[in-house]
């Protein structure tokens, strides 16, 4: 790229666009050389005592963190797992704070000092009492539509994608209720005769613990790019990247005994 001084940078003849996309490239010298000054010790997870951080939307926190803690207390007894809960909009400023060690949750462009790892493309799923809404998989557009949904929004948003993957074919759907986490959900539906289209992940779990419902929409969704973000300078740290590790593997097994439909790659190790 063809870099140009502006006025407030002329004395160090480096303009700002410049300085953010050799960023990256300065971490990573940098840690090069922290490395080679301080070389990594082995980290051994069995002796280490301490806490691992883990920022989760509550509804990735559902399908992963009780498998996440089970497996540490094996590896690691003398570990603590901390669950912090985390939006994508404050993801990228908790993780500079120190907050947690590594954010999972579909996130925006990461500063160059980030990485942002993908993980699974979340598909979406329709859940339901049967004994209160009286329908037969596979659903038609028709009933899809009809019927009283139920919605999931932090910040009370009805409206959704789904909306507009709807309002293609000509439907409008008919939201009775909007709760702000995914745990309020299953009570919800078992009280009301009340659909809710819902991650893959977190319906599986909640048809499983609830005897709820679950089946295809009847309609394409966009899937939601689920990734994992964490600190540059972190990249090589023995004890960060054993915690990221032991993630992907406890993330993939649980997402294969829930019969999702996806595997986690291997890309944020």
């Amino acid at each position: 790229m063809t870099c140009r001084p502006s006025t407030r940078f002329i004395l160090s003849g480096i303009s700002p666009g410049c300085t953010l996309s050799i960023a990256p490239a300065i971490e990573d010298a940098l840690s090069g050389i922290e490395r080679a000054i301080r070389p990594q010790a082995d980290f051994d997870p069995a002796s280490w005592q301490g806490e691992f951080r883990i920022g989760m939307c509550d509804n990735l926190e559902t399908a992963f963190f009780g498998p996440l803690a089970a497996r540490l207390l094996q590896l690691s007894p003398g570990a603590r797992l901390i669950g912090i809960a985390s939006e994508k909009r404050d993801a990228a400023r908790r993780l500079d704070e120190g907050v947690f060690d590594f954010s999972v949750s579909v996130h925006d462009e990461p500063a160059s000092w980030h990485i942002r790892a993908p993980l699974f493309n979340q598909a979406s799923i329709c859940i339901y009492d049967e004994a209160q809404l009286k329908l037969k998989a596979p659903l038609s557009l028709e009933d899809f539509a009809n019927v009283a949904h139920v919605t999931v929004s932090f910040e009370g948003n009805a409206s959704t994608s789904i909306d507009t993957a709807l309002s293609r074919t000509g439907h409008v759907r008919r939201v009775v209720a909007t709760v702000p986490r995914f745990s309020a959900l299953p009570t919800a539906l078992r009280a009301m005769p009340a659909i809710s289209v819902v991650p893959e992940s977190i319906g599986r779990c909640m048809a499983q613990l609830h005897g709820l419902t679950i089946c295809a929409p009847p309609l394409s969704l966009p899937a939601d790019p689920v990734t994992m973000l964490y600190r540059r300078v972190d990249q090589a740290d023995g004890r960060a990247r054993w915690f990221r590790r032991l993630f992907l593997d406890v993330a993939d097994e649980a997402l294969v005994a829930s019969g999702c439909r996806v595997s986690i790659s291997r890309a944020a190790a």
